[in-house]
């Protein structure tokens, strides 16, 4: 297994786990909805750009698809601002 591969894991996986959705008052995970790999590759490919960058590209480049794909929004706009946060201290310890 190469780094660039183990890297993309483990982020996804760090994204997985503490990444949600939020919908009124519910949560869902990035792991749970499906969109915790698409964004972790999204976020690998512009790691170069630095983490503030980096998560504003990735999150305006993966899109959400509602009612079997009917229609759809990117992730940056069903995220909250603390998550986007969330998601830059992620990406800084592998910007380092």
């Amino acid at each position: 297994m190469t780094t660039d591969l183990e890297q993309l894991r483990e982020m996804e996986a760090l994204i997985a786990d503490r990444l949600y959705i939020k919908i009124e008052k519910w949560n869902l995970s990035l792991g749970n909805a499906g969109l915790a790999q698409s964004l972790a590759i999204e976020c690998q490919v512009n790691l170069k750009d630095g983490p503030t960058l980096a998560a504003q590209k990735a999150l305006e480049t993966v899109q959400v698809k509602f009612g079997g794909g009917k229609s759809q929004l990117p992730l940056s706009r069903l995220i909250s601002s603390a998550q986007v946060f969330e998601l830059e201290e992620i990406l800084d310890t592998y910007c380092r």
